[in-house]
């Protein structure tokens, strides 16, 4: 019996320690957040990171001292200065790491913080806004058909997911074009209190568009731009902050490479991993293809994502059945995968097995691929997934043929990407005396 009360009162004092350590730790992370001028949660299926790169150049150049935190290909903190940090992880990342960051880099010189959304559970995404960004301003991307199973099966199910990030008495943000979904995420945003913008991408310009070099879409330069109007950042200032700030490694690059005596372009496409998404993205990338060439498309398949290898396998014949010349199939599910496409009414001639079931080495991956190409040309689509042994051997092979490559990191210390304002501070510094700037550090 004394033992049974010494234990009970041994349990009660180490959760009360627990219980106090937990609640001077909230504090103390919520006293970092309300010292913050602007606080952004950037949610949505597609185009997360790269708005969060974005609205942190938007802010940088205007003037707002700001950390940034991506999650997406590559987890990143972007500094005020615009230098990228990757963040190192020992497991499975956690909603959690948000506190981390915010403890690591939210000083008390920093003005604002953009942070892209780690949830995807409704219930984890309330949690976030409510007690880990605690946001002025939210962005909902898009809605898309994407984590089904967490977020709904319906796109209106999946815009109620996504509005459990809508800050009380704040303003939400996006650029989903469909009335019927913009309107319910309005909806949401009156119950809670906050402004409703409608980030049209009509008033962006093409011009605006070709001041970046990889592929970028209009819906997220006119979410940059309705932020910027939010905190009265002139347009130009903004344009300048988007195109200074680093691209996510998943955003798509062109480049020609030669396979096999064949000029092919390489699209990787893996981040475009929903019907709509892909669809819009082929659009906007049709006036980069060689008039005329064939289009081969790479189904690449991880074992752990099941549902979306039927997705694309479906999507073949019924979306894409015009668009691509031929299909290689990468990965799992490759028995699954071509029986749907031929059943779906896509021509097994144009289909091609290089994944799990036949585990080719790079010399016979390419020699398999070049064949597909008789005429010297062409253009390569990568989609669905990026890490199978087959793609990460492409993108490697693609990768050493390059003269040069330079990573997010290093790209990211380049002083041209600096905001103007810590530009002008330097250049300033350097005209100094040597004995005024001896006298000002010391």
């Amino acid at each position: 019996m004394i033992r049974t009360v010494i234990g009970l009162a041994v349990l009660a004092i180490i959760v009360g320690v627990l219980a106090l350590r937990w609640r001077r730790a909230t504090r103390a992370h919520h006293a970092r957040l309300d010292q913050l001028e602007v606080r952004i949660h950037v949610n949505g299926i597609r185009g997360k990171s790269t708005v969060t790169r974005l609205l942190g150049g938007v802010l940088r150049e205007g003037g707002y001292r700001t950390v940034a935190k991506t999650t997406g290909s590559a987890a990143r903190v972007i500094g005020p200065d615009g230098v990228e940090a990757p963040i190192p992880r020992r497991g499975a990342p956690t909603i959690y790491e948000q506190v981390d960051v915010v403890k690591e880099h939210v000083r008390q010189q920093i003005d604002a913080l953009v942070i892209e959304c780690m949830a995807v559970r409704p219930a984890y995404q309330k949690y976030s806004q409510d007690f880990l960004v605690k946001s002025d301003i939210t962005v909902i991307t898009n809605v898309r058909e994407d984590h089904q199973e967490e977020m709904g099966e319906t796109l209106a199910e999946i815009a109620d997911s996504l509005s459990a990030t809508i800050p009380h008495g704040g303003v939400l943000v996006t650029a989903e074009d469909r009335p019927a979904l913009r309107d319910r995420l309005a909806h949401h945003a009156a119950t809670r209190g906050s402004r409703f913008v409608y980030a049209d991408p009509i008033g962006v310009d093409d011009e605006e568009l070709r001041d970046f070099d990889y592929v970028q879409f209009k819906e997220n330069l006119a979410i940059g731009f309705a932020v910027a109007r939010l905190l009265s950042i002139p347009r130009e200032v903004a344009l300048r902050g988007m195109v200074k700030s680093v691209p996510d490694v998943g955003v798509v690059r062109l480049h020609t490479y030669d396979l096999g005596g064949a000029q092919v372009l390489w699209v990787p496409l893996f981040a475009a991993n929903d019907r709509e998404s892909v669809i819009l993205t082929f659009q906007a990338l049709a006036p980069h293809f060689p008039p005329g060439a064939p289009v081969v498309g790479i189904l690449n398949n991880r074992l752990d994502r099941g549902r979306r290898a039927q997705l694309f396998a479906t999507m073949v014949p019924t979306d894409l059945q015009n668009v691509l010349n031929h299909v290689v199939t990468f990965g799992a599910y490759e028995d699954t995968v071509i029986d749907t496409m031929i059943k779906g009414g896509y021509p097994e001639e144009r289909i091609h097995r290089m994944g799990d079931t036949v585990q080719p080495d790079l010399p016979e991956l390419l020699r398999a691929l070049a064949e597909l190409f008789p005429d010297g040309r062409g253009v390569l689509v990568g989609m669905v997934n990026i890490h199978t042994a087959q793609a990460e051997m492409l993108i490697e092979h693609f990768q050493s043929e390059r003269d040069t490559h330079v990573d997010e990191v290093v790209m990211s210390q380049q002083p041209d990407r600096a905001p103007t304002s810590i530009q002008r501070a330097v250049a300033t510094a350097s005209y100094l005396p040597r004995h005024y700037l001896e006298s000002a550090n010391g």
